[in-house]
């Protein structure tokens, strides 16, 4: 049976990307360079003084929004009592679901193009030069500044928290236009930080449109553009050096030999579109990137296949975009992250919302870390490989191979949301 028949009959799929490329020939038709996530880190960096004066928790990093890279062997014991997985290799996680400020690994691109947008803003005022202490911004002139100018982003709600919590700290207006799909905390949680929600009784797509048309109106208004916006995208990528240093630090090697196969959550394609650029960028081949999406929401799987990107949706072939895995329920995928990166992942599987509790479960039993269903969706990537003979096919080594799930939120969840998950 055709992929594309799979999905539309609500199958749970893997399929190998047909059209991949090395990583340096895809990297000649992309116009971003390994000098732009250098530099987005760099910023980073200058915002580190400011952070750690607003966020305490980002202290002993001083300042930079980082996670913890943690062994999950315990996880995929347990795992491997109820499904086929590599017996051998190693097993580790990303746990950008407890990221500082926000407890999501939008704490990476939201917060990111938030402190862009007031770099740009307090130098164009003259309040500001490269060389200041950032901390700066949180004196009165600035705030005064900022307060004259408004955020906007449609979200399924993790984007919205990190933009939200972000932006009201300086002492910019915020609106969040959210789908039907976001859960009341998140909502309440903005409301409570004095950021404007605004409620659509629809999908994410329609939250975006919506939050896209305000910022036209009004000049002072920037839209934070999840499905286009290359400044989320680069503070993504950052994560990849970030990774580098951490996986040098636990003295795994990351190389043909020892390759590292990267597992990633994705809803419009933003979040994994800006990972995959900056992990392919910085270890080449040596890494693979998967994508793992909801059945009823394959957007960006669907994009790819069809290589239609943005000009089709999951509804087009009947499937409902209605998902448990919430920061995943989008039927439209970015166009840009799709024609930016689409030949330089390896594959896509899909899950079913009642599998995801499972790893859910597994994850918090073994090692005591709980992520969101959306998150979980990554667990599933080393034994969906293996059922469908990827390793043998590409005559892997599976003892070399690092498998990396990312988890992508969790951290903020209310513990009764959480338990409910558990009892699933």
């Amino acid at each position: 049976m055709e992929p594309l028949e799979q999905l539309k009959q609500r199958l749970e799929v893997f399929w190998e990307n047909t059209s991949l490329k090395e990583a340096a020939r895809a990297f000649q038709t992309i116009p971003l360079k390994e000098s732009d996530i250098l530099e987005a880190n760099a910023r980073l960096m200058r915002f580190k003084p400011l952070i750690q004066k607003i966020f305490p928790e980002t202290l002993p990093r001083e300042g930079l929004i980082e996670s913890d890279l943690v062994d999950i062997s315990k996880t995929y014991q347990r795992i491997s009592l109820s499904e086929a997985i590599p017996s051998r290799g190693r097993y580790l996680l990303k746990a950008d679901s407890h990221l500082p400020v926000s407890g999501s690994i939008k704490a990476r691109g939201g917060i990111y193009e938030v402190l862009a947008f007031a770099e740009k803003t307090a130098l164009d005022a003259g309040l500001l030069s490269l060389e200041d202490n950032y901390a700066k911004l949180l004196e009165p002139l600035a705030r005064d500044l900022f307060s004259h100018y408004t955020l906007a982003v449609g979200s399924t709600g993790n984007l919205g928290l990190s933009i939200g919590i972000m932006g009201a700290a300086l002492n910019f207006k915020v609106t969040v236009h959210m789908s039907s799909d976001a859960r009341a905390w998140k909502k309440n949680l903005l409301r409570s930080k004095g950021v404007q929600v605004m409620e659509y009784d629809s999908d994410y797509s329609l939250a975006v449109k919506m939050g896209r048309e305000q910022s036209q109106k009004d000049p002072t208004v920037h839209f934070v553009d999840d499905e286009n916006s290359q400044t989320l995208f680069l503070g993504y990528a950052t994560a990849a050096l970030r990774l580098k240093d951490q996986l040098r630090a636990l003295d795994i090697e990351v190389s043909p030999a020892r390759p590292l196969f990267v597992y990633l959550p994705c809803g419009v394609g933003g979040a994994p579109g800006g990972l995959a650029f900056g992990l392919k960028k910085i270890f080449g081949d040596s890494v693979s990137v998967f994508f793992a999406e909801p059945v009823e929401s394959p957007a960006m799987f669907l994009g790819v296949l069809t290589q239609k990107h943005d000009a089709i949706s999951v509804q087009e072939i009947g499937l409902s975009n209605r998902t448990d895995a919430d920061g995943l329920a989008v039927g439209r995928p970015s166009g840009f992250v799709g024609r930016t990166v689409g030949h330089l992942i390896n594959g896509f599987y899909t899950v079913k919302d009642e599998a995801l509790y499972p790893y859910l479960q597994a994850l918090y039993s073994a090692d005591g870390i709980p992520v969101e269903p959306s998150a979980a969706i990554s667990l599933a990537g080393p034994g969906r490989l293996r059922s469908a003979g990827y390793f043998k096919t590409h005559h892997l080594d599976e003892q070399a191979i690092t498998h990396l799930a990312w988890a992508t939120g969790g951290g903020m969840v209310p513990r009764e949301d959480f338990k409910s998950w558990l009892k699933k």
